[in-house]
Formats: structure tokens, sequence, C-alpha cells
């Protein structure tokens, strides 16, 4: 790490000496950034039949407005990417990139106290939506934050980029999977990454340096068929069962280390049963008293990136669905907790990487402070940069806000929305602010 001193020295310099300030919104710009995220919010994106030509359009617009260069690629049919550019002085700099998923999950509409694609701005200030939250608001403070910049007469010395991509919210291989294995993303030249977060009950902003890698899990069983009347021994039911249970005794175990503040969500193996199936169906329910000669569990399990992947496949093999038991098990989805160079795929979040120590003075001379650096406990697009080796961070600017998404009644303050824009402003230019030497493919890795 000693590589980063003299790069870490400058940046340091140059953050004293550029006096980096979010320069404020006016009530009128305050007023427009408000209705223009609600224009967004009701662009119904919701899977699995988002609108994304009506979402690409909308921002290909928006960036036409602020003066940013876009493209739309269709790197998969029917899946629009919008990529935009806001050209710095130096290309040969690492560039920045900030990436947000123009896609949202299905809700209930009868659920909710506003209609979820109404973008209803209520008494007390709360714009209700899907997507509030999730992450349409980052993406936009991205655009307003560019906007107050260039206004100010502001140049980044870095290119950035602006990708709104779709599919995030149905593992993203369609989106960034697909972009990131395109030539024009390989021309980027890309040295950091941000991405969403999770809102903050509290006064700090949550950032996130890793997160859990879904391992979707389907465990079949097999067993004698016959009456159900008689007792069976090894029955399909019966050794799926007894999976279960051993699941269960580990899923205590790991819960009870969160439970207990031993360990954060994100840093334990969590599993969550999403569905049993077995039996033999009627148009009015099952037969009753026929014993299935098969079952099958699905297990959503998420793996942090601290954990023992082979030791955890063992388990599963040997524990969970041993083949003594009649039983088998499949992968429906593996994602890897290691990187292209065989490490744990985070981003350090410490002194020793120039960029975290970058984002933690911007978003402080934003008014803002950062809480302890943690793993997020789902899965994001971020993933498939980190498996690259660059390095990626997730912050959404939402304080004192109740983690909504996916809820019903998803929802976002608007003096919360405004003042991630202002957090966004001083972000980008304390990142695009500074010159320096490249850093090089060791050190991505190394981050």
């Amino acid at each position: 790490m000693n590589r980063f001193l003299p790069y870490l020295a400058f940046l340091l310099l140059a953050t004293a000496l550029t006096g980096v300030k979010p320069s404020g919104l006016t009530s009128s710009e305050a007023t427009a950034a408000v209705s223009r995220f609600q224009e967004y919010l009701r662009i119904d994106t919701a899977q699995p039949s988002p609108d994304y030509v009506k979402a690409a359009a909308f921002i290909t617009s928006q960036a036409e407005y602020i003066g940013l260069e876009s493209q739309t690629l269709e790197l998969v049919a029917g899946k629009p990417l919008v990529l935009v550019k806001w050209p710095g002085k130096n290309s040969a700099l690492p560039s920045l990139l900030l990436n947000s998923h123009t896609d949202v999950v299905p809700s209930e509409p009868d659920k909710w106290d506003h209609h979820p694609f109404s973008a209803s701005l209520d008494s007390s200030g709360r714009i209700y939506a899907r997507g509030s939250q999730d992450m349409k608001c980052v993406g936009m403070q991205y655009l307003e934050a560019i906007h107050l910049l260039k206004k100010a007469g502001f140049t980044p010395d870095r290119d950035i980029y602006l990708t709104f991509v779709p599919d995030e919210e149905i593992g993203g291989n369609a989106g960034v999977g697909a972009f990131v294995k395109s030539e024009i993303f390989k021309k980027l030249n890309i040295g950091l990454v941000l991405d969403e977060g999770l809102a903050s009950p509290g006064d700090e902003y949550r950032l996130f340096y890793g997160e859990r890698s879904p391992w979707w899990t389907v465990i079949r069983s097999k067993g004698e068929p016959g009456h159900g009347a008689k007792l069976y021994d090894g029955s399909a039911m019966e050794n799926l069962l007894k999976s279960i249970e051993v699941i269960k005794r580990f899923r205590t175990a790991q819960f009870d280390l969160v439970k207990a503040g031993v360990k954060a969500e994100g840093d334990v193996v969590s599993i969550n049963f999403v569905y049993l199936k077995a039996g033999t169906p009627t148009p009015t329910g099952f037969v009753m008293n026929l014993q299935p000669s098969e079952a099958e569990v699905g297990l959503d399990i998420r793996v942090p990136p601290s954990a023992d992947p082979e030791a955890l496949e063992r388990r599963i093999a040997e524990e969970w669905a041993p083949s003594s038991r009649n039983l088998t098990y499949e992968f429906k989805q593996k994602v890897p907790i290691f990187d292209i160079y065989g490490k744990p795929a985070v981003t350090v979040a410490d002194s020793s990487n120039p960029w975290w120590n970058l984002l933690e003075e911007a978003v402080k001379k934003a008014g803002g402070k950062l809480g302890k650096p943690e793993i997020f406990p789902a899965s994001t697009d971020a993933r498939y940069y980190r498996e690259l080796g660059i390095p990626a961070f997730g912050f959404s600017p939402m304080a004192n806000t109740p983690i909504l998404l996916h809820d019903h009644n998803e929802f976002l303050s608007k003096d919360e929305y405004l003042k991630g824009i202002e957090i966004y402003e001083s972000i980008i230019k304390e990142l695009a602010s500074h010159n320096g030497d490249t850093i090089d493919e060791e050190t991505k890795a190394e981050l």
C-alpha cells in the first residue's frame, strides 16, 4: 500500500486548495428538481414489464437539457442502457462512473396509501413512489448535482460517466452484466464506481464496500410413494424435513450473532426459505391420502465476502442435502464472492485508499457524516465491477429515513432528496477535480 502515499499526499493537498463546497439550491431550483424527480418516478418501470423505452427517453432528454453527451445502448434486445458522459480535461486520468438502475420491483397498489406510480407529495413533504428509495432518487441526484456544477462553471479534470441500466432487480445479467463485457466499457478507463446503498434511520449516511453474494439453491428429495395411512421410513417429505431442521439450526446460529450485536447483518450467511413444493394437486387442493415420491425446498442464501465458499458448499452437500438420504441440490444462481484476482470482492474503505479519503471528505464538506463502512446485505450491480477488481462503493444519501425499499408505501422526503443533491454535488466535485498519476492495474486489484 506504500505506493499510495505520494498520490494520497497530492490529493489531500489539492483538497485543501480547492476548498470544495456545495453551492446549494435556490427555492426555484429546488422546486424544479423535485418536479423532475416526480416525473421520473411516474414512469412505470416495474418488473416484469418495465417501460424501459420511456425511461431511456426521459433520461436522454435530461442529459440534453443539462448539456451532456448521451447514447442509448441495446446490448441485449429490449433492454436499453443509457450511457451519459461529462468530458473532463484529461481523459488519461481514471474516470468516475455513477451507476443507477431504471427498473423497480412490483408493488401491490391496494396496500399503499398513494398509488406507487403517482409520486404523490403529501403535506409532510414525503414523496411516495416505487423507486423513490430504490433507486431512481440516486440517478436523478447525479444529474441534478452535475447540473448545478455546470451552472457554476465547474469542469471536471477526469471524465465522468453516468449509467442508467436495466434489469438490476432481476439479477442484472442483461444490464451491467452485459455492459462490463462490451468493448465500449473497456474503453472507459473506470477508476471508481458509485452505486446504490440503503437509507439510514439515523443521522449518519451508510456506505457499503462489498456485498453478500446470492446463492439461490433448490434441494430435492425422493422417497417411496404409496398410501397415506402407511408409516414410511425415509419418505420424500421426511427426508426433506430433516434437512430443513438442520438448515434452521445453522440459520438460527447465524441470526443469533446479529441479534447479539457480534456481527452486522452483512457479515453472516443468511438463509430464507422461499418455497416448499410437494404433494399431488387437485382442482380443490391436494390429494390427502397419497404419499408424494418427490419434494423440494427453495433457499435464498446470501454469502458474505468473508465466508469460505468451499466449506459452505461442503456443508450443503454433506449436511443439508446428503445423497445418503436421497437428496440432491442445484444452484439456480451462484454469484462468486471472489474477484478475478482470487481475492474477496471488496473495496478498501480506509485511509490507504485515496478514493475513500476524497469521498469521506466530500460528505463532510456538504454537512454530512459517514457511518462505519458496511457489507451490503443483499446484492447490487456494484458486484459486477468489484469482480473485475474495480473499486466500487454503494451510497444512497438518505439519512433520517426508514428503510422501505421493496416495501409498501416506499417514500423519500423532499428535504432528504434535495440534501442528497448537495451531497452528490460535493462528492462529484471532490472526486473529479484532482489530477495525479493514474492508478495502475495492480493497485486497482488491491482496492
